[in-house]
């Protein structure tokens, strides 16, 4: 029996890290103008592509280290999870708006520009960076 309750414990933190990366997703397609379906499946666009790729990275990461450092029970470790999941999601958001505001143009802007620009970059940098330090705080 223990083999079905490990079984259901991964099914249950697979699925919270589902949703914690369709949150991320959902906050990207929120700060930028267009919809991300539409700019990376339809139009292709490598500034969007690198920036979701970057911030689906960042929340994973987060979810993972939350996964590694929860002890206790299940209901606790989803509990941590969850909690350093959103966490992560609202740092990586506040990146991306403190970038817009410290950088020339609208970040946005940049994301649905149809050739790859150096502030895509940045902006998928701060993500993975955030997310590492937050991955390191939750050790």
């Amino acid at each position: 029996m223990f083999i079905i309750y490990e079984a259901l414990a991964v099914l249950a933190y697979g699925a919270l890290g589902l949703v914690l990366m369709l949150a991320g997703y959902l906050l990207v397609d929120l700060l930028t103008p267009g919809r991300l379906h539409v700019l990376i499946w339809e139009q292709r666009n490598p500034n969007a592509t690198l920036v979701l790729a970057a911030n689906t990275l960042g929340v994973a990461m987060v979810v993972a280290m939350a996964i590694y450092a929860s002890g206790g029970t299940v209901a606790d470790g989803l509990l941590r999870t969850a909690v350093y999941g959103v966490v992560g999601l609202v740092l990586m958001t506040l990146s991306f708006v403190a970038i817009d505001l410290l950088t020339p143009g609208r970040l946005g802007d940049v994301v649905n520009h149809t050739e790859l620009r150096p502030a895509a970059w940045i902006n998928a940098i701060a993500h993975v960076s955030v997310a590492l330090v937050v991955a390191a705080a939750i050790s």
